[in-house]
């Protein structure tokens, strides 16, 4: 099924210190308030010795309520042993520590928080000894060790209104909604707290309790629900989540989470089906999840992956994945709306075609972005839409936009859409470089138009390009990591180096773009991304995605980042050793290799309106 073929990997994530830190390590001066700067997400981390100094797949949630009031997550692996604990030439994932790492920021995303909870750790196995792994500090999700389960990242995460005691939302208070993967703690079958191997889970946080929660209260947190329904063989996977945002939507309030489902245990050519679900009394109780896809994953049908939820201000619930078009064997884009609060789902139809990423690692068996033993790549959809949240009004639209009748206080409920979109280049095929396209609709998905072929620079080679719209529709944002160099046929081959860069752009009154159109906010640390590195050594690893989030005043974007991480020659001879079918003798990273080898770390920056 080509490009969908789910492929089990390690989780790759990051590193933290023991205490609760809040620091800013921008690269200019200033605020960062629309300076073209960046800043340090995860502040705790120690930056040396593998894997604890490791982060990917970041997420970042503004409060629309408290705009200085940031929420941010990753694939955190601070509280696993080091590779040094036991053989040093192994760095496994610790039985039963989480990796969903959680960070604050109070100041719009000058500083950032990491705070540090209590649970099951193994951060204090620095080796030579093998792994005793105990409760202690940890710097990722709390309660989940007390529930009897495992964070296993994948995080997404939304705010939305929180509920009254009288019934129904309200904005007085916000909720945090955090989503991610979560395992069972215990191995023993009759004690295990859901049936398969990964199901989704929800951990909530209202605004009342946030200090408490940066402080280290585990306490603070609800504590997590299990949203997936389970069985033996499920491996639900890619979840993201959304909540209805805005006042005047008759879902006001209703949370939806829609993911993957893996029936055979994720080991691909079985059934896998986009699944979504709804809350309708603030993450509490899940309804049962409903198919929105077909299941099948054959050459014939091909797979699906990366599913995307939003809500516009009349209510309606839109998710996007990417698949194949059965009919012309294209790679594609679906839809499906739901019009009554995600009871019933139309017929998906299909948004455009796409020309996925990458190029064939036989390391992995999978598709890498950078080269032979680099890091995988997808073309999953990121989506946004102007639904002129909280309140559901905005200015300078006219009469109609959005359902709504008075002119000049209608959203313009325009949907954006962007992805990496190919051919990939290589050193020894070259050709133009990869694009990031933006779509977008003013008419509830029923026609498409192309914003920009490409929101990225023309010299870049944009890697999870991730999109937000303001809420008035005035401006959007778009964040990716800019690849320098073509995909390199040898993992020995020159540095290959990467930045985050973020860009942004005004829309008119009729949505399209105005004045010269994406300009570049900021370009990130250059850093060679084969510092990165899956747990199994195989490979470079930055996640599958990144993060951006709008108000009216500011975008935010979250990106991960690999400034700060050493190329090691010897994991580089190991990979190619891979590569060529050789056999190799496994290097042992915290010895054979720099300090900071594997610190990818999660970088932000927030930037005013153009």
């Amino acid at each position: 099924m080509g490009p969908f073929r789910k492929t089990l990997l390690l989780l790759a994530a990051g590193a933290v210190a023991a205490t609760v830190t809040a620091l800013a390590l921008g690269s200019a001066t200033g605020p960062s308030g629309g300076w073209n700067g960046s800043t340090i997400v995860n502040p705790g981390s120690i930056g040396t010795l593998f894997a604890q100094n490791k982060q990917n797949e970041p997420a970042v949630a503004i409060n629309p309520i408290q705009p200085t009031l940031l929420a941010a997550g990753a694939n955190d692996e601070i509280d696993l042993e080091l590779c040094n604990a036991g053989s040093p030439t192994t760095c496994p994932f610790t039985q039963g520590v989480g990796v969903t790492g959680v960070y604050f920021s109070t100041d719009r995303g000058d500083s950032w928080t990491q705070p540090v909870y209590t649970g099951w750790t193994a951060r204090h196995c620095v080796g030579p000894a093998p792994c005793a792994p105990a409760v202690g500090p940890t710097g990722t999700l709390p309660q989940y060790y007390e529930s009897g389960l495992v964070s296993d990242g994948d995080p997404a995460m939304a705010w939305g209104p929180a509920p009254t005691a009288s019934g129904g939302f309200s904005w007085a208070r916000q909720r945090l909604y955090y989503a991610n993967l979560t395992s069972n703690f215990a191995q023993q079958r009759d004690e295990q707290a859901f049936k398969g191997a990964e199901a989704i889970a929800v951990s909530r946080l209202d605004s009342d309790r946030v200090a408490q929660a940066m402080a280290g209260d585990n306490t603070a947190w609800h504590a997590p629900v299990i949203v997936s329904r389970q069985s033996s063989a499920l491996f639900s996977d890619k979840e993201q989540i959304w909540a209805d945002n805005v006042q005047t939507s008759p879902f006001f309030g209703n949370v939806y989470i829609c993911n993957v489902a893996f029936r055979s245990n994720g080991l691909g050519g079985a059934p896998e089906p986009v699944m979504i679900t709804r809350s309708t009394d603030g993450g509490e109780t899940w309804s049962n999840q409903k198919q929105l896809s077909a299941a099948t994953n054959t050459n014939q049908t091909g797979g699906r992956q990366g599913c995307a939820v939003r809500t516009d201000s009349d209510g309606v619930v839109y998710v996007f994945w990417v698949g194949t078009d059965i009919q012309t064997r294209n790679a594609v884009f679906f839809m499906t709306r739901s019009f009554d609060g995600g009871v019933r789902w139309e017929r998906p139809q299909v948004v455009t075609t796409i020309q996925p990423v990458g190029l064939f690692d036989p390391n992995t068996r999978d598709f890498s972005f950078d080269g032979v033993g680099g890091a995988r790549t997808d073309s999953f959809p990121s989506v946004d839409i102007a639904n002129g949240a909280p309140y559901g009004t905005t200015t300078g639209f006219p009469a109609g936009a959005g359902g709504c009748a008075a002119a000049n206080t209608c959203p313009s409920n325009e949907i954006v859409m962007t992805w990496s979109n190919g051919p990939t280049p290589s050193n020894t095929s070259p050709g133009p470089n990869e694009t990031a396209p933006v779509k977008y609709s003013l008419d509830k998905g029923e026609s498409w138009g192309l914003l920009t072929a490409n929101a990225a620079e023309p010299t870049d080679r944009p890697d999870f390009p991730a999109i937000a719209i303001s809420p008035n529709g005035h401006a959007v944002y778009v964040t990716y990591t800019g690849f320098l160099q073509p995909w390199q046929s040898h993992a020995t081959a020159p540095a290959r180096n990467a930045q985050g860069v973020v860009r942004s752009a005004t829309l008119t009154m009729t949505g399209v773009l105005g004045g010269a159109g994406f300009i570049t906010r900021h370009r990130g640390g250059l850093g060679d991304a084969r510092g990165s590195s899956q747990n199994n050594l195989v490979a470079g690893f930055l996640g599958d995605y990144s993060y951006a989030m709008a108000t009216n005043s500011y975008g935010a974007a979250v990106w991960n980042d690999v400034r700060s991480a050493a190329d090691c020659p010897a994991i580089d001879a190991y990979r190619e050793a891979l590569a060529n079918g050789g056999t190799a003798v496994r290097p042992a990273p915290n010895v054979d290799c720099a300090p900071n080898f594997g610190n990818s770390d999660i970088f932000g920056g927030t930037f005013d309106a153009p």
